[in-house]
């Protein structure tokens, strides 16, 4: 009986290791990912072609400036993403991944698997609407 309750406390063994496995996909899925906005961001993105024209001319900068600004905001989003999936590695080697950091249950199965860093419950997460 206690080796049931056991099992409701906290994820096995076998299903860490899976989740595990999905983790440390999209780790490196985000990490190239990361590369490409880094990349896309330092790349100077004349390639030869300037035009003479100053309407052209201020219209690409502008352009070229925003993009930079879009590639600057998607690479820190994803730096936090990685960060977020890499502390859900660390709480499962604690044997504490996919316990809610609110009510303490277990977080379903199936949201872990669509977002593998949730530290919340549905549950939990509706109470703070």
């Amino acid at each position: 009986m206690a080796a049931q309750t056991q099992e409701k406390e906290r994820y096995s063994d076998e299903d860490l290791a899976e989740f595990k496995a999905i983790i440390q996909e999209k780790i490196r899925k985000a990490t190239e990912q990361l590369e490409m906005y880094k990349s896309a961001y330092m790349n100077d993105s004349s390639n030869g072609t300037d035009d003479t024209s100053p309407t052209f001319k201020a219209f690409d900068e502008g352009s070229e400036t925003m993009s930079k600004e879009a590639n600057s905001q998607l690479a820190i989003r994803q730096e936090k993403f990685i960060r977020d999936l890499k502390s859900a590695l660390i709480r499962i080697e604690n044997k504490t991944y996919g316990i809610c950091r609110v009510t303490g249950k277990l977080i379903k199965k199936e949201r872990l698997k669509l977002v593998p860093h949730a530290t919340l419950s549905i549950e939990a997460k509706n109470l703070q609407k």
